[in-house]
């Protein structure tokens, strides 16, 4: 009788040491799954930096991509690209011409001045980094406006960093401006949907790779 009942015993204390450890092991699988969903999902990061010495204003955005960098990339530089007039806030787009590394391309918005924007971005392959500037900001109401974008790869997922350095009649209002139509709407709205354009259109840039 006391054999029979250690018997049971044992069983149930290994029963219960491997329901335990089941149970840690899942706890893990399900923090990791969270954990990469969180990046994937999470906000972009909007900060004000310090402005250009001639005013103005300066931001830094952050957010991530769930693409591989090459196929970001790849993306990020189609110029040509016909998805672009699928955000909101770009009324028509149009490749200039292309010398080298060096782009010009001319856009209209559907917010600011009805007027088109000519923009020139220096493309860095090796080191994935856009350089743009705007060419006419005279006509444009600014006074300048330039920054660079930074694509780093983390993972199977793009982490990009937009710097950008402007200045124009209104903009601390219109960086400090909580509601839509203010800085924060204009840029995290237009991240968002760059991170749901490029996952929608992986199968595209992954393919030109293969």
């Amino acid at each position: 009788m006391i054999i029979s009942q250690r018997i049971p015993s044992n069983r149930m204390v290994q029963s219960r040491s491997h329901f335990f450890i089941y149970c840690i092991c899942l706890l893990g699988l399900l923090f990791s799954i969270a954990c990469a969903a969180a990046s994937v999902s999470s906000d972009p990061t909007l900060n004000l930096i310090k402005p250009d010495s001639r005013g103005g204003i300066g931001y830094r955005l952050v957010y991530y991509v769930n693409v591989p960098l090459n196929t970001y990339w790849r993306f990020k530089t189609d110029f040509e690209g016909s998805y672009l007039t699928s955000n909101k806030f770009i009324k028509t787009h149009r490749l200039v011409r292309k010398e080298d590394d060096t782009v010009v391309t001319q856009n209209t918005y559907t917010v600011g001045p009805d007027v088109l924007y000519t923009w020139r971005t220096k493309v860095f392959n090796e080191k994935h980094r856009l350089e743009y500037s705007l060419l006419n900001p005279d006509e444009c109401d600014q006074k300048f406006h330039y920054g660079y974008i930074q694509a780093v790869a983390v993972g199977n997922q793009t982490k990009v960093i937009q710097v950008a350095y402007l200045d124009f009649f209104g903009v601390s209002l219109w960086a400090h401006f909580p509601l839509n139509g203010g800085m924060t709407d204009f840029l995290k709205s237009t991240a968002r949907w760059e991170q749901r354009t490029a996952l929608r259109l992986e199968w595209k840039y992954e393919a030109r790779n293969k």
